[in-house]
């Protein structure tokens, strides 16, 4: 099965969080926050959204940081992932 994203829909996977803080405290499943960091999956088409053009300024394999409480999240097998509006997406990472 595949996503394919509609409008200005981005389908993204969140990376995985630290098992370990930085001082070195390993931290319980329960403690552990999921990131806001995830990595392009696919991207929509942008085009005419609620009556605005749209143009989509992300591409499949950036890594973004998204709105803590944006998206819906979907399972698709074992994988797990957030469709988000492009305007949920605050930042592109770049190495």
């Amino acid at each position: 099965m595949k996503l394919v994203p509609l409008g200005d829909k981005v389908v993204l996977k969140q990376l995985v969080a630290e098992e370990t803080t930085k001082s070195g405290i390993v931290l319980p499943g329960q403690a552990k926050e999921k990131p806001q960091q995830a990595e392009v999956i696919a991207v929509g088409p942008g085009g005419m959204v609620d009556g605005k053009e749209v143009t989509m300024q992300v591409k499949v394999g950036d890594k973004v940081i998204f709105s803590k409480y944006s998206g819906t999240e979907v399972k698709l097998g074992e994988d797990e992932y957030i469709v988000v509006k492009q305007n949920d997406i605050v930042a592109i990472v770049e190495d």
